[in-house]
């Protein structure tokens, strides 16, 4: 089983003869597990699409053949257009991502952008169903987002060589990479460029980060979640330093000090124009918690952008409660709606509460 780009293929190798046959063309769909019965003639694999969630398929010549219907009732759900979307980054690398059109989209007319960066960033996004609770993409379009979902280089699924593009370079081409995505949108007649937001968890919390500092012109909303805001005190907090260094930085701190100063958010805070809100589990121990505070205490102190600071007791890299993964969901697009929907003077803020006694009396009413 193997990923490329945004889609997926099976293959057959006999040991022996290193023959490959091919069971399952490019471009199917992204299968994400398979198994074979003791003759090695039956086939069955869980794969998604855009307007479904993971189901079983049989896969014989070539085809897949759905066997389970989990959630019929979305059958009569209108869903969002979503499409494999490739585009030039400006030192003219290929780039690609998922994009998907708001519910109603009308065309000539330029809708608000919800970037939502996925972490790693040695992972990728597929063209298949992508929502939960960090990405209410349905949600979203249906109230009038466009929602893209970049496989900036240092991404999986483009080989190794792309997979190493982001190493020693942090937070450099690869981010850039998201400020070229919106230009293309832009160019296209798609988006306004004037109303783009991001948001991300992990090294996407770490890209919003950096959008909502280093590259602040660029976008008008940030929602960063269990991000990195400091290199240095990251690398002496988390429970994977070994891997940074492997995977990500090519350097350790006390060889280029500066260097991981200057590719930290809290070190372009001054510029900080966008307003952010900053959410994380109290007992993550993959990205501690006080990278958090620190941009927090950094934007609040050098500037009078708004920000805000939520925190999940209980919650580690990743909320795993209802509750709490409710309650994320909501300040994301109150964040979003509040600052990408009309124009707002002066710092103002979105109140802190969020209203759950009230919208369970409203369900209940509904009902």
């Amino acid at each position: 089983l193997g990923h490329i780009g945004t889609s997926s293929e099976l293959s057959s190798i006999n040991l022996d003869s290193n023959q490959v046959d091919n069971i399952l063309p490019l471009g199917k769909g992204a299968v994400r597990s398979i198994d074979v019965d003791s003759s090695g003639k039956n086939m069955i694999a869980t794969m998604a699409d855009a307007n479904h969630p993971r189901e079983v398929f049989a896969v014989s010549n070539g085809e897949l053949k759905r066997l389970t219907n989990t959630n019929p009732w979305l059958d009569n759900i209108k869903m969002p257009k979503q499409v494999s979307m490739t585009y030039k980054a400006r030192d003219g690398q290929s780039l690609e991502g998922i994009f998907v059109y708001p519910t109603n989209y009308k065309k000539g007319k330029r809708y608000p952008l919800i970037m939502m960066v996925h972490g790693g960033p040695e992972s990728h996004v597929s063209n298949e169903w992508l929502d939960r609770y960090s990405y209410p993409i349905k949600h979203a379009t249906g109230n009038g987002f466009a929602v893209f979902l970049p496989n900036y280089r240092g991404s999986t699924g483009r080989g190794v060589e792309f997979s190493k593009m982001g190493q020693a370079d942090y937070a450099g081409a690869e981010f850039n990479d998201l400020v070229d995505a919106i230009t293309h949108l832009s160019n296209e007649g798609i988006v306004d460029k004037d109303r783009v937001g991001i948001t991300g968890g992990s090294y996407g919390g770490y890209a919003s980060a950096w959008a909502a500092t280093a590259l602040s012109e660029h976008f008008a909303a940030s929602v960063m979640f269990v991000g990195i805001s400091n290199q240095l005190s990251k690398f002496g907090t988390t429970d994977i330093p070994v891997e940074m260094y492997n995977v990500h930085a090519r350097n350790y701190p006390w060889d280029k000090w500066q260097w991981m100063l200057e590719r930290s958010p809290i070190y372009h805070t001054g510029k900080a124009k966008t307003p952010i809100l900053i959410m994380h589990g109290k007992n993550d121990t993959r990205v501690h918690p006080a990278q958090s505070m620190e941009l927090y205490r950094y934007i609040k102190t050098r500037t009078e952008t708004p920000v805000r600071l939520v925190y999940y007791p209980g919650e580690g890299h990743g909320n795993r409660r209802a509750a709490a993964q409710l309650d994320y969901a909501k300040r994301l697009m109150r964040w979003m709606n509040f600052y990408l929907k009309g124009k707002k003077k002066g710092n103002k803020i979105p109140p802190f509460e969020l209203e759950h006694a009230k919208q369970l009396d409203d369900d209940k009413k509904d009902k």
